[in-house]
């Protein structure tokens, strides 16, 4: 039964919970998800007992998620991506097959980054980049305003890393593999250090904490740094993977392809998604409750950072795993406290359950990072698994990545515009 039948006429139709995700095909929890993501929006009925959707809304989003699962004809458009890098079931996601929290939380990024490209561990293996790059992308990025973000940054260095490089047009397996392991690092040392005194050395986690904090690194923290980085280098086809594995589809060499995600990412609904819980967890812990954040938020019609998943109807298994980490931290112990109350608040409005952008805050707002941190952090990680699409790629038909648009326009022929 519906909450509110409309009686002839009324412009608007209210669908319940259930009956909306039986015509999007999904479970009642996923259309949650669509709200958290602004694609629905919801409202209580009389008296507060559940959430209504509009009808009309709904129909529209299920057509759209028809239409893109279905596609069209056209000049060579393939509509699923054969991978083997990164399979996600349920709340668990595998990283060639393999579990890939269990090996984020037992090898370092650097291992967990050649795993994922060959298929095979290097125990100790660390990262360097020749000092030609490296310079030529901290050149570029001095040159840019004080005020540059993150992600601008890395996207110059990239850049610069290319024109340094006269064999990026190489695109065999093990050049492309060389271009990785030179690229990683040259985006982190071209970052400029919080201390003056950072000496870039060690494993890759270490040489980005300077780059995130001016604190001295402790090793719990380091280690949910690196970890971290693990967990995030790659999660299947998100919107920056998808444009870097068209970028490699037209044969763009690896530095373009990673400038393609660099590119993507900086939206709010995907890499800087981690600063805007960041922000917010920050202003629950000033006031001291989440309530009235929480409250404010929604009234001014904005999702709440940090909550759902569109691939996991439960918590998401990298918030989950930082969540382990960070309980062991006692000066993260604050920030745990008011990323609960978030979540325990929000519950009563929409059951969405914690993501990694959440734990990212924690992470971020413990450690006396800024709130472009996790931005950061999250761009380094996601290189290496936009190396790994690009190689997939690579070994694909040329230019498969190319869809055909769905025209939906006039009629032709038009006549001429005067």
């Amino acid at each position: 039964m519906r909450d509110q039948e409309p009686g002839p006429g009324h412009p608007e139709r209210r669908l319940s919970t259930k009956e909306a995700a039986e015509l999007l095909g999904v479970k009642p929890e996923t259309v949650y998800a669509y709200v958290s993501r602004g694609q629905l929006s919801s409202r209580r009925t009389p008296g507060g007992r559940g959430s209504t959707f509009d009808a009309k809304e709904v129909e529209a989003l299920a057509r759209r998620n028809k239409r893109e699962s279905s596609g069209s004809p056209g000049s060579g458009a393939e509509l699923s991506v054969r991978t083997r890098v990164t399979f996600i079931d349920q709340d668990r996601y595998y990283y060639r097959g393999v579990d890939a929290v269990e090996l984020a939380s037992r090898h370092s990024y650097e291992e967990v980054a050649e795993w994922l490209w060959t298929g095979r561990l290097r125990p100790g293996v660390t990262f360097a980049a020749p000092e030609a790059s490296v310079e030529a992308a901290r050149r570029v990025v001095e040159a840019l305003p004080e005020h540059t973000g993150p992600t601008d940054r890395l996207r110059v260095a990239a850049v610069a890393a290319a024109a340094a490089d006269p064999l990026r047009f190489d695109l065999s397996e093990d050049a492309v593999l060389g271009t990785a392991r030179i690229l990683i690092p040259t985006l982190v040392a071209a970052l400029p250090p919080k201390v003056p005194t950072h000496r870039d050395e060690g494993p890759l986690a270490l040489r980005l904490w300077g780059r995130l904090s001016g604190r001295p690194a402790e090793k719990a923290q380091l280690r949910v740094l690196d970890t971290a980085l693990g967990l995030l280098v790659d999660h299947d086809l998100a919107a920056s993977t998808l444009a870097v594995r068209v970028a490699a589809s037209a044969r763009a060499h690896a530095y373009a392809a990673v400038s393609a995600g660099l590119g993507v990412i900086e939206g709010p609904l995907h890499g800087a998604a981690g600063g805007l819980a960041h922000r917010l967890l920050l202003e629950v812990l000033d006031i001291g409750s989440a309530a009235p954040v929480i409250a404010e938020e929604l009234r001014a019609g904005r999702r709440i950072p940090g909550l759902g998943h569109r691939l996991y109807p439960g918590e998401d298994p990298r918030a989950r795993a930082l969540f382990a980490l960070l309980e062991e931290i006692p000066a993260a112990g604050p920030a745990l406290a008011a990323a609960r109350d978030i979540v325990a608040t929000t519950a009563r409005h929409t059951p969405l359950h914690a993501n990694v952008d959440l734990a990212l805050a924690v992470l971020t707002a413990s450690c006396g990072m800024e709130s472009s941190a996790s931005e950061t952090l999250f761009a380094v990680a996601r290189t290496a698994g936009w190396i790994a699409h690009a190689l997939e790629e690579y070994g694909e038909r040329p230019l498969r990545m190319r869809p055909s648009g769905h025209y939906v326009g006039p009629k032709p022929p038009q006549p001429l515009p005067r």
